[in-house]
């Protein structure tokens, strides 16, 4: 079973290391892998048994780092993050190249997402690269809401799962 704890440090470690991490977010729990890597990113579908036609969110620590990985904003867009975010809204925008085709499955938008959990914050503040992060379950289940919920399912596919307790949305 993988382990379960709050060290972001121990999670930012593995994630640099191209390894998989359940984190926290307000719905879900997430698989989060880092989003410029191919194989981290190959890692997730297969973890999760994922058709890989099914496109990835990423996860952001800032509106900034979204400006480095989309095209041009549309103004209605910039309204909506900064109304809704950080928080449980995803933007469809345009990508730039760095963003791996496998994340959007060839499409040429991208979700991505600022979320508001503060251990995940944490986390992705600490780190030089956005995360992919589906929900932290085998394809077709029900989404997790703890990290026990995690460990449930894929506790022997992963390493460690940091615990923010239950999700607050989900």
């Amino acid at each position: 079973m993988a382990e379960i704890g709050k060290d972001i440090s121990k999670a930012r470690a593995l994630l640099k290391k191209g390894e998989l991490v359940a984190i926290p977010t307000e719905t879900v729990y997430g698989l989060a892998g880092n989003a410029l890597d191919q194989d981290a990113i190959a890692s997730i579908f297969k973890v999760k048994n994922r058709p890989s036609f099914d496109p990835l969110i990423v996860h952001v620590a800032s509106f900034g780092q979204v400006v480095s990985l989309t095209k041009a904003i549309a103004e209605k867009a910039k309204k909506l993050a900064n109304t809704f975010w950080p928080g449980p809204l995803t933007l469809l925008l345009n990508k730039k190249t760095i963003i791996p085709d496998l994340v959007t499955s060839g499409l040429d938008t991208v979700g991505v997402r600022l979320p508001h959990q503060s251990l995940t914050q944490k986390l992705l503040t600490s780190l030089e690269f956005p995360l992919v992060a589906p929900s932290a379950n085998p394809f077709g289940y029900v989404s997790p809401t703890t990290a026990q919920h995690v460990n449930d399912q894929l506790g022997d596919k992963i390493a460690y799962i940091l615990d923010g307790g239950e999700c607050s949305i989900g």
